[in-house]
Parts: C-alpha cells; structure tokens; sequence
C-alpha cells in the first residue's frame, strides 16, 4: 500500500522525470539545426513570452528559462544572430473563430508581408505564422505575428535587415 506521502514522492519523480524528458527535447532539438518544425503550430498566442516580441525583433525558440520556472520565448538583439525575427503583424478580419480560416489567412498574409519587404525573395530564410488561439480569439485578439527563421541554422544580423 503506497502512503500518502509516498503517492506524492512518486508523483513528484514522475513529474521531474517528464520535465526532465521535455526539457532534453527542446535543448536537443535547439542543438540540431532544422530538427524544428516551424509552421503555424510551433508557436501560438498563448506561448509565454511571444506576445512581448515587437515587428523588428528576434528571438530565439522557446527554452526553459530558469527565472521563470518553464518555457518561455525569450528576446534576442538581432545583431547577435537568432533563430526567428518577427517581422509584421496581420490583422485578421473579425468573425466566429474558424481554425482553418485563421490558417489560410495567416499564411497569406505573412506571404504577402514578406514579399513588400523582401521583394526580390530571400533564399534559404522561411517564414511561419504565430496564430491566435481559440481562448485570445474570444478575447478579441486578431493579429497574426509574421515570423522568419533559417532551417539549416541562425540568422545572422544580415538577415535581420
């Protein structure tokens, strides 16, 4: 029979043990240039940090970040190379949220952005949108962070223009 206070040791290893195993997997991932996917699920209105990124900046993917006690998307000066840079905002038309919608727009959108400011093309950079969720939607959020990253590694200040 498990005591209470041997429940709770367990359930304590249990849940060191997993954020141990989630923590290896964002630090080796981060480790191995293009092992993220980046798309409109890798980050999203409610990932901690994301919603403090201006058009303009960087930063890198989310990490656990030890005075804030998780994972959280931290700013980075985008003259010391970064893994992303936010680089516009899409407003989206207001409506019943509709995923698929939000989705569609949001890649236009960001594709149409990029194409006014890199009007010649970037070879070897990629974009992804930062979605609101259903939860900031029914708040009334409708913006739609651009995002730019390289697969193969870091954008160099170069890049960041």
């Amino acid at each position: 029979m498990v005591t209470s206070l041997g429940a709770r040791r367990l359930a304590r290893t249990a849940g060191i043990l997993l954020s141990a195993a989630l923590l290896g997997g964002l630090v080796a991932g981060a480790s191995r240039p293009g092992a993220v996917v980046k798309d409109d699920t890798f980050l999203d209105a409610g990932t901690p940090g994301v919603l403090n990124i201006e058009a303009g900046e960087c930063f890198d993917d989310p990490a656990y970040d030890i005075a804030f006690a998780g994972v959280i998307v931290v700013y980075r000066p985008c003259v010391e190379g970064a893994q992303n840079q936010s680089y516009g905002f899409v407003q989206v038309p207001d409506g019943a949220w509709d995923e698929a919608r939000l989705r569609e727009y949001a890649w236009d959108g960001c594709r149409r952005a990029q194409a006014r400011r890199w009007p010649a093309g970037d070879p070897g950079v990629s974009l992804y949108p930062v979605l609101p969720t259903a939860e900031t939607w029914a708040d009334g959020d409708r913006t739609v962070m651009c995002v730019r990253y390289r697969p193969t590694g870091r954008l160099s200040p170069a890049d960041t223009r």
